[in-house]
C-alpha cells in the first residue's frame, strides 16, 4: 500500500521553512484563530468521506495531524490512517495522534501506491500547493474507484457579516503572529487566501482531475469552505 522508502519531493522551500518555523505554536494559534472550531469543522468534513470500519484513509498536507483522530474514529481499530506532509517538523508534532504511519511527501507526488485509499482528506493545504490541479490529479491517482476526497480551507465570503469576519481575519491574524514572533507567516496566511482559487474554480479543478459528484458547502459566514468528490 505504501512504498517502503518514500522519496522526499520538495515544493516551495520558503513555504516549507515557514511551516517548520511555526510548528511549535501551530496548534495553539489554530485554536485561537478559529475560536476553537477547527477540530469540529474537520470532524464534520470527514462525514463526506463516508468511510466504513476497516477502511484505509490518508490525510494529505497533514501538518500536525488534526485530521487523523476523526479519521480514526470512522475507520475504527481495524482500519488504517496515514498522514503525509512535506514538512518534517510539522509531522513530528503529529506523532501523538493515532496514525498507522506518517509519511514525508509532497502533495503533488505522494509516496503512496495508486488505487490504495478509500478516503483522502486535506485541511487548509491545497491553498499552499503551488499547483492545485496537479495535487488533485495525484489525489485521484491514489484513491480507489469509488473512493472519496474532502478538502476544507479558507474562502472569500459574501455578505456583510462574512466580509466583516474576513476583515477581522486579515487584520487580527498578523497581529497574533507578531505576538508569537511569526509576523511574516501569519501575514502570508491571509494573502494566500486572497490568491486562492474560488469555490467554482476548485470544483472545476477537482472535476477535471477525475472526481464526480463534486460539491461544496460554506461554514463560518463563508470564510471556510468544504469541497468533496468521488473518484469515477
Amino acid at each position: 500500500m505504501v512504498r517502503a522508502k518514500p522519496r522526499v519531493v520538495s515544493r516551495d522551500v520558503g513555504v516549507k521553512e515557514m511551516f517548520a518555523d511555526i510548528a511549535p505554536t501551530y496548534d495553539f494559534c489554530n485554536s485561537l484563530m478559529s475560536l476553537r472550531l477547527h477540530r469540529k469543522w474537520r470532524a464534520y468534513a470527514t462525514r463526506f468521506l463516508e468511510l466504513k470500519p476497516g477502511a484505509c484513509a490518508l490525510d494529505v498536507c497533514s501538518g500536525t495531524g488534526d485530521f487523523i483522530a476523526p479519521l480514526r474514529r470512522l475507520v475504527g481499530p481495524q482500519g488504517t490512517v496515514f498522514g503525509a506532509d512535506f514538512c518534517l517538523p510539522m509531522l513530528q508534532r503529529a506523532k501523538a495522534k493515532p496514525a498507522n504511519g506518517l509519511l514525508i511527501g509532497d502533495a503533488c507526488r505522494l509516496p503512496v501506491r495508486s488505487d490504495s485509499m478509500d478516503g483522502i482528506s486535506v485541511g487548509w493545504g491545497i491553498r499552499n500547493v503551488p499547483d492545485p490541479d496537479s495535487a488533485h490529479r495525484e489525489i485521484v491517482r491514489v484513491l480507489r474507484r469509488g473512493g472519496r476526497f474532502v478538502s476544507i480551507d479558507c474562502a472569500r465570503p459574501s455578505g456583510k457579516l462574512g466580509r466583516f469576519a474576513e476583515w477581522m481575519f486579515n487584520h487580527c491574524v498578523p497581529i497574533l503572529g507578531a505576538l508569537f514572533g511569526h509576523g511574516y507567516a501569519y501575514t502570508y496566511l491571509p494573502r494566500s487566501t486572497r490568491r486562492f482559487k474560488s469555490r467554482e474554480e476548485l470544483k472545476l479543478s477537482m472535476e477535471q482531475a477525475g472526481l464526480r459528484n463534486v460539491g461544496y458547502k460554506d461554514l463560518f459566514f463563508g470564510n471556510i469552505c468544504i469541497h468533496w468528490g468521488t473518484k469515477s
